[in-house]
């Protein structure tokens, strides 16, 4: 740790670090511009960004476009740069829209499956036709975590065939690896290192809904330039086949190879993997069709003061659409999004401003990114485009401290730090919370999978040092049980035409909030040494891969 007088004299900054507390020692330039911060101005941003005639911001709308003219006048306003494509506030995202037509089929040796009852398969972004034919394997998990001593395709050959995989996670893995070990895109990955051409996830819910034999599966994706698939959370270029098998055809197809679901998926469940060759071969042949339209990231950045440090980025993030117009709840169709996203836009509108305070020896060594990202609801689209695709070397980005769904409607008495416990950001994360009296404790509900499931993980994927904060459990009565009146919230709210201006808010916890994440951008902007990932961490192993 660098000591409080080598900091003052690299920085003339905020920063003062105690030896013995390593406590945060705020400058009074940067106490004013944390005073800025007003909860009148964060309820501002979200009944814009909420309002009716934005139509729920969904992607390639008029309504999303509202959004995106909105953010880049408040960041133009700020003395923020254009950070975009070509001297523009804005990162193109060509989205296709990719439907798996009816007619799909699916043969396993001679016995043909039945689309909905037995099957569905995902879209095929790049190939209108797909027919492919393998042998398939069983692959358990499909995990292989070499720290953990865990590895589903130890001795298996997997070279040219199908994997069929059961989601989920050894109950032993930490919350956040078992979260990403299991997610299709890793899952995906996996499959093609080890040379398979498909991939098949099994349900192990044998009350799940199946479609129907018409239904039509949709997914989308991000196109590069090229007019190539340039990211997906559902299909790999590097597949022909990726979907799915409902639990009875899966137990059927296990049973056929004398291997018992009743045995394999406790087997695998207590870290033992259950991987085997089946004996059979699939074919496969179905249909894909595309719709493609244009998005926008919104990039702003403010330029650092070091002159060397002032060539790599920290970010700040948050996506800023939502599901649109669809199926009406309670008389209501529109989507508006109030908490999601439209709190996490305001929160980086109003980091923004703070930034926009500091002149002289008080601005930020490092550059910082202001990243309001597209498609987040559709699959971590935009992040995934723009963390694999940035319009700053990527190298040079340093760290990603991302906004999604603060949860403004309770006292911001504690926080969970998703990410931060895999690397060096833990340290400026607790002593930004200690300066605001705020404590920092451990996911409450760790189920919900929610490191993986928000833009900062699009950027560990790229090897990007990232974290989101979360609302802990802290209450002011001392009940600390925040995360039971959040899901009863969420329950009526979350994804639905609910989450609109006319429910609960605390915009002095969103003042707090704001304060928080620009503390924590801050001090990893100021601070000579870059972050890093802890030694032998599960996600800094995989930096990049």
């Amino acid at each position: 740790m660098l000591s409080t007088r080598s900091l003052l004299a690299l920085s003339g900054l905020l920063l003062a670090f105690s030896a013995s507390a390593q406590s945060l020692t705020v400058d009074k330039n940067i106490a004013k511009a944390l005073e800025q911060v007003k909860p009148a101005d964060i309820k501002a941003h979200i009944w814009y960004l909420a309002d009716d005639k934005l139509r729920g911001r969904q992607p390639g709308t008029p309504g999303y476009q509202l959004a995106v003219d909105y953010v880049v006048g408040k960041l133009k306003a700020l003395g923020v740069q254009p950070a975009g494509d070509s001297g523009t506030y804005v990162q193109r995202v060509r989205l296709r829209r990719a439907t798996t037509l009816p007619g799909a089929t699916l043969t396993i040796d001679q016995t043909p499956l039945t689309y909905g009852t037995d099957f569905t398969l995902n879209p095929n972004p790049e190939a209108s036709t797909s027919t492919v034919a393998a042998p398939l394997v069983f692959a358990g998990y499909g995990i292989s975590v070499p720290q953990l001593h865990y590895d589903d395709y130890a001795g298996l050959d997997a070279k040219g065939k199908i994997v069929v995989v059961v989601r989920g996670a050894p109950a032993g893995f930490p919350s956040t690896v078992a979260a990403a070990s299991q997610d299709l895109w890793q899952v995906m990955r996996n499959a093609a290192r080890h040379g398979a051409v498909g991939v098949l996830v099994g349900s192990t819910n044998p009350h799940a809904p199946t479609p129907a034999a018409s239904a039509r599966r949709t997914t989308y994706s991000v196109l590069g330039p090229d007019g190539h698939m340039a990211a997906s959370r559902t299909f790999s270029t590097d597949l022909q086949l990726v979907g799915t098998l409902t639990a009875p055809a899966l137990q059927q197809l296990l049973r056929a190879a004398r291997l018992d679901t009743a045995q394999v998926l406790p087997a695998l469940r207590t870290g033992q993997p259950a991987s085997a060759a089946l004996s059979a071969t699939a074919r496969a042949s179905y249909q894909s069709t595309y719709q493609d339209f244009n998005s926008y990231n919104v990039v702003g950045q403010l330029t650092g003061a070091d002159a060397q440090l002032r060539n790599q980025y920290v970010v700040h993030s948050a996506h800023l659409d939502h599901l649109g117009v669809g199926t009406p709840v309670k008389g209501d169709s529109i989507y508006n999004g109030a908490h999601d996203n439209a709190s996490g836009v305001a929160s980086v509108l109003e980091i923004a401003k703070v930034y926009s305070k500091l002149k002289g020896a008080d601005r930020p060594k490092r550059s910082v990114l202001f990243v309001l990202q597209t498609g987040e609801e559709l699959g971590l689209l935009g992040s995934a485009y723009f963390a694999g695709h940035p319009t700053v070397p990527k190298e040079d980005i340093v760290a990603d401290v991302n906004t999604d769904m603060p949860t403004l409607i309770a006292p911001l008495l504690s926080v969970v730090a998703l990410g931060a416990q895999h690397s060096s950001l833990l340290a400026p994360v607790q002593r930004a919370a200690a300066y605001l009296g705020i404590s920092v404790e451990d996911d409450p509900e760790p189920e919900q999978n929610r490191f993986i499931r928000s833009d900062q993980y699009s950027f560990v994927v790229q090897g990007i040092l990232a974290l989101h904060i979360k609302y802990g459990n802290k209450t002011a009565d001392g009940k600390n049980n925040l995360n039971e009146q959040v899901q009863a919230w969420r329950a009526v709210t979350y994804h639905k035409p609910q989450d609109d201006t006319s429910g609960t808010f605390d915009f002095e916890a969103g003042r707090k909030y704001v304060q928080l994440n620009f503390l924590i951008g801050y001090q990893i902007a100021q601070d000579p040494q870059r972050p890093t990932w802890n030694a032998g961490d599960y996600f800094g192993v995989r930096a990049g891969q």
